[in-house]
């Protein structure tokens, strides 16, 4: 597939690495990566679209593929990536949906899943918004999504897009957990009802 055909204007890529946290050294250093593509929404000016399917199928495959390869490279390989997540921005001429509709189907999301070798349902956001607003991007683990010590986020921002006719599409992706992550798990919880806490709290 070639590039220019989801006319895609530029493709920006943020590396966030946190060494130290209060202080202290991280455990496990990470790198949180971020690559989105900024391109011609597909639908602007067409007024509403009932059907975004031929779309979908002609533009987010191939989105998928080149953001997830800048991950696996930014990364170092396929084997690092351990956390992912995916988001779209909007321009102010489009809906929502127009996002949702290439991030969130079998043509984007599985794509980005086979890529990297996971198998977890993948954590989302999305927004409608001007040129140069951050938008805050989820990841949790990608094939043990309950995973608590691998819920984090990566921000992104881009100073000129989208404007107001195109889509920014974004896949995230991160090395490791969070900073010093220490809140145990799901399969080490204890049992917690809201009646056992309220008992707890009346013999205070």
């Amino acid at each position: 597939m070639s590039r220019a055909s989801c006319d895609i204007r530029k493709v920006v890529t943020v590396v966030d690495e946190v060494l130290l946290e209060l202080g202290r050294p991280v455990a496990t250093p990470v790198r949180r990566v971020a690559a989105a593509a900024v391109v011609r929404n597909p639908w602007a000016g067409r007024g509403f679209v009932a059907d975004l399917q031929p779309e979908v199928e002609a533009v987010a495959p191939e989105l998928a593929q080149i953001l997830t390869g800048r991950l696996i490279e930014t990364l170092g390989g396929v084997d690092r990536v351990e956390a992912f997540g995916k988001a779209a921005v909007v321009g102010l001429n489009g809906e929502i949906e127009h996002g949702g509709a290439l991030i969130h189907t079998p043509y984007f999301g599985n794509v980005l899943r086979e890529l990297t070798e996971g198998t977890s349902i993948i954590v989302f956001s999305d927004d409608r918004l001007p040129a140069g607003e951050p938008l805050t991007v989820p990841l949790w683990h990608k094939t043990a999504a309950a995973t608590r010590s691998h819920y984090q986020t990566v921000q992104i921002r881009i100073p000129d897009a989208p404007r107001p006719d195109e889509l920014v599409v974004i896949a995230a992706a991160s090395s490791g957990p969070r900073p010093n992550a220490r809140i145990g798990d799901r399969r080490t919880d204890p049992a917690v009802r809201l009646a056992d806490l309220e008992k707890l709290e009346s013999a205070r």
